[in-house]
């Protein structure tokens, strides 16, 4: 078994989505999910699964409509993966202050489209660079 970083999209901001964590700890486990951890309030789970990323979000999104009667997007990434965006992040030399920089996680790699209006909605010095499934962004 293999773990897995569970990235859920939207909840618990504000009275929106709200999932209880012991609550979708329980619901994966029953799922078949081994080792189901959670972070604070977040909505991020760590677990362990033999099966592909692309399956486990598949899974626990079908879980979450099922148990919470919610419909949220889950984005799915393994141990090496998670490492390789922090060691290639880079927006590191100018992302200074974590409060301003954040990562976004994508399900597939942005069209070229997309990357074109993210760029011109940037207002320096704000930037934003897009390495495969990753939007890294600095918000100064």
């Amino acid at each position: 078994m293999a773990k897995r970083i569970v990235l859920l999209r939207g909840v618990n901001l504000g009275a929106r989505n709200r999932i209880a964590m012991p609550e979708l700890r329980d619901a994966l486990a029953d799922a078949g999910f081994r080792d189901v951890r959670t972070s604070l309030q977040s909505g991020n789970v760590v677990l362990s699964s033999a099966a592909s990323p692309e399956w486990t979000a598949r899974k626990c999104e079908q879980v979450i409509a099922y148990r919470f009667r919610l419909a949220i997007n889950v984005v799915v990434r393994t141990r090496d993966e998670l490492a390789e965006v922090v060691q290639s992040n880079p927006l590191r030399k100018v992302a200074v202050n974590p409060r301003r920089h954040q990562v976004t996680f994508m399900t597939a790699e942005p069209d070229r489209e997309a990357v074109g209006k993210l760029t011109v909605a940037a207002v320096p010095p704000e930037q934003f660079v897009v390495v495969g499934r990753e939007i890294y962004a600095w918000h100064p």
